[in-house]
């Protein structure tokens, strides 16, 4: 497409139909345009100029899918590590993601970065890594369906996607199974009782967080009910759905690391200082974080370990994070999630390089079950 303000539909298209040429026709309705037909177009019927772009456009996308590998660089799989350069938080630092391609090397694989713009690569790999945050919304889940349909090893697979991402799916399916969680309480901007609800099931204070939010984005926690009512204006016009829940001060979080339905490693995560969560944003924009102690798992209560595995296990058996507290002696489980962060110094400090080589190793077990 030559149009201007064109490139990122025309992008879109290709990615989702794969035909070399599409011709494609929108029209203006009122305010905004509307695709009215979009139809596989004969190369022979494109005009001289047309045609040469045409060539120039084929010669640029072979030239970046079929690329030659490098010499005496012969690996057995080719895996996709997904990234989002422009990514102020994302869940692993340079060294780990440097860490993850040592560990890749060592079992015979290529782990390889790509970026958002390269969905139609993905036909080139044997598995995909996603290490950018997750979202129902954004590239991610994009790349993680179009990798599962070309039968790809995808972890996060796009069920841990849709189910993690969104905090009042997972809240209600860890109560329909039995999994312990805080009090908790959906409130509907459609249901005129919803303050009476929240007032009376939880009580003050209370946390409020947006179905759809990620590293403490999108959480809120209030003292009384002039609060409650000037926070739910601002929560509710991003959401029909809160979810509200009881607040549990603790010193720490537990992180329990776990994969293929084991544990991997285990983090104490402390609240940022002076503040109530783990992630502090403040009003400059800059974000701060509590201190961490990465612990052998040996050393964590065998109820946090039990309780993390029950609640990841109701997900799926990829790379999960579950987030507990310990209060009163009770185990409670705050959230799974499905893009755990694994940084150099952090996650990685018991098990150092066995961590990325468990991880690896888990993709390799799985593209040699594929059987093809």
């Amino acid at each position: 497409s030559k149009v201007p303000g064109f490139e990122k539909m025309a992008r879109r298209l290709f990615e989702h139909f794969m035909v070399p040429v599409i011709k494609v026709v929108i029209r203006r309705s009122d305010s905004h345009w509307q695709v009215d037909q979009i139809t596989p177009f004969p190369f022979q019927d494109l005009t001289d100029p047309e045609q040469d772009l045409f060539a120039e456009a084929l010669e640029r996308f072979s030239n970046k899918v079929w690329r030659s590998p490098k010499p005496n660089k012969n690996a057995r799989y080719d895996l996709a590590l997904l990234v989002d350069p422009n990514e102020k938080m994302p869940p692993s630092d340079s060294t780990a993601l440097h860490n993850f391609k040592k560990a890749a090397k060592r079992l015979g694989m290529r782990l390889q970065a790509i970026t958002p713009d390269d969905l139609s690569r993905l036909g080139e790999f044997d598995g995909l890594f996603i290490r950018a945050t997750t979202n129902i919304g954004n590239f991610t889940y994009r790349f993680a369906k179009t990798a599962e349909k070309l039968g790809l090893v995808v972890m996060d697979d796009p069920e841990s996607i849709m189910k993690c991402t969104n905090k009042v799916f997972l809240t209600e399916l860890l109560r329909l199974h039995k999994v312990p969680t805080p009090k908790s309480v959906v409130l509907k901007s459609f249901d005129p009782n919803w303050l009476e609800q929240a007032e009376n099931n939880i009580g003050f204070p209370m946390v409020l967080k947006v179905p759809d939010g990620a590293f403490s984005v999108g959480v809120v926690k209030v003292k009384n009910r002039e609060e409650l009512l000037t926070q739910m204006d601002t929560l509710f016009a991003r959401s029909t759905l809160i979810l509200a829940q009881e607040f549990l001060p603790t010193d720490f979080d537990w992180r329990i690391g776990i994969l293929n339905r084991q544990p991997l490693f285990a983090c104490k995560y402390y609240m940022s200082r002076g503040h109530w969560q783990i992630y502090q944003h403040h009003n400059s924009g800059r974000v701060t974080s509590g201190g961490f102690e990465t612990l052998d798992l040996k050393q964590v209560p065998k109820n946090v370990i039990d309780v993390a595995l029950k609640a990841a296990n109701q997900i799926g058996s990829g790379l999960y994070g579950v987030d507990l507290k310990e209060v009163n002696g009770q185990v409670v489980v705050i959230e799974v999630n499905d893009n755990p962060s694994i940084d150099h110094k952090v996650e990685d400090a018991f098990l150092g390089d066995l961590l990325y080589d468990r991880v690896m190793t888990e993709f390799l077990r799985r593209i040699q079950l594929r059987g093809f």
